[in-house]
């Protein structure tokens, strides 16, 4: 029996709906053979024809308002019979010999296909496909620890290398989120030339990072420009070498800060140029720490403890950590000598390491001393003990060479205090 008029349109636009699925499948190859082609035009039956028929594309046929709800199953089974009959191929026919369907556009299967969008990544997969993909371990969203991103970070790995400490850097909240945005060829690579060129050996690296990590988010070309400042200052480049060594964080200050430091301490102290850059060679810290304990120490030189200013100049060029000592250890120290140890003003001055030794040691070297009656510091009188050699040379010629005794009596008699 022919198919009705109103049921020709669907039936048509499900030829084309099957048509393009399976040049769908061509196209990409059978990508997965596991998977079974829906019931179509080259899908062999399974079930009845019946069934098939309703698989085929014809559901819509029943469900349409136009079906006459009053036809008998038998005159809709002939029909359906009818139309597998002179569409659909045969169950024993070979798929080479399918006959054309009528009204099906030979161009169809393949209009659209470039439009066709990618597989989701919902897709199922067969389970070959499946123990072939192999998973590397997940980057955790949030940690307190850089260890946990290393594998994942190429930047990390050769920081490492380098002999970067993490566990230091870590303790910084803005570390992580500095060094895990950098990329070693475009960010690291070209500062670290730069290190190496101004005199940071391979094996400095490491540590100077450590503490100074922050200098890759500057800009390369600032750093130049406050080397060529420093250059113009007379400081040679192994002066600049040495102090980038000995305080990671000068080239991390602005040339103005630079030049205020340099100015401040020259005439604070009242020094010439070349001793205020011999001062800060030697302790370049003064040029990044801050000022307040600087000032704070040369107001308890004058006021409190009584030296004059080119005597305060001799002491702190001789000992520039004096200028940063804890201020509380100055009085200590200063009270002890002068007034237990009974030494002037001026012999402190010829030896300011005094200021630069624990007190205990002062204490025990001196009360050993005035034990064995040899306490005698004043130069003009025999048997001068000079403080320098007091809180300089080791135990065994502190004994033997000023107070005459053994090393067993001087660790017996520390047993007595």
């Amino acid at each position: 029996m022919a198919l009705s008029a109103q049921q020709i349109p669907r039936w048509l636009n499900s030829i084309k709906l099957s048509s393009f699925m399976t040049a769908l499948q061509l196209r990409k190859g059978f990508q997965r053979p596991g998977r079974a082609l829906s019931c179509g035009i080259f899908a062999q039956p399974r079930v009845s024809s019946e069934d098939c028929f309703l698989q085929w594309g014809f559901r819509t046929y029943k469900t349409s308002s136009t079906w006459n709800s009053s036809q008998s199953a038998n005159s809709s089974r002939r029909e359906i019979n009818c139309a597998q009959s002179t569409l659909l191929p045969s169950v024993n026919e070979p798929p080479q010999k399918t006959r054309k369907m009528p009204g099906l556009d030979p161009e169809l299967s393949l209009e659209g296909l470039d439009d066709v969008p990618p597989l989701s990544p919902l897709q199922p997969i067969s389970d070959e496909e499946a123990v072939q993909i192999i998973a590397g371990p997940p980057l955790p969203p949030s940690s307190v620890t850089l260890r946990d991103y290393v594998d994942h970070s190429e930047t990390l790995r050769k920081l490492v290398l380098l002999g970067v400490d993490l566990s230091k850097i870590e303790k910084h909240p803005d570390a992580a989120n500095l060094l895990l945005r950098l990329d070693f060829e475009k960010d690291i690579k070209q500062m670290l030339l730069f290190l190496k060129d101004l005199g940071i050996e391979d094996t400095q690296l490491g540590p100077f990072l450590t503490k100074n990590y922050a200098i890759f988010s500057e800009d390369l070309e600032n750093l130049k420009t406050r080397v060529a400042y420093l250059q113009s200052k007379n400081f040679s480049k192994a002066d600049i070498a040495q102090m980038v060594r000995n305080a990671p964080f000068l080239l991390s200050f602005s040339v103005e800060r630079l030049d205020n430091r340099l100015g401040f301490f020259q005439k604070e102290l009242e020094l010439s140029v070349k001793k205020t850059r011999d001062l800060v060679i030697r302790l370049p810290r003064l040029l990044t720490g801050s000022l307040e304990p600087v000032k704070e120490n040369l107001k308890v030189f004058r006021l409190e403890l009584g030296f004059q200013q080119n005597e305060i100049q001799h002491m702190i060029t001789k000992i520039p950590k004096m200028l940063t000592a804890n201020k509380r250890k100055l009085t200590e120290t200063f009270d002890y000598v002068h007034n237990v140890m009974r030494v002037p003003h001026h012999l402190m001055v010829r030896f300011p390491q005094v200021f630069n030794t624990r007190l205990f040691k002062v204490k025990e070297r001196h009360l050993f001393l005035a034990y064995l009656g040899r306490a005698q510091y004043d130069p003009t009188k025999p048997n001068y003990i000079s403080l320098d050699k007091l809180v300089s040379v080791p135990d065994g010629i502190f004994c033997e060479g000023m107070a005459k005794a053994s090393v067993q009596d001087f660790e017996k008699f520390l047993k007595t205090l």
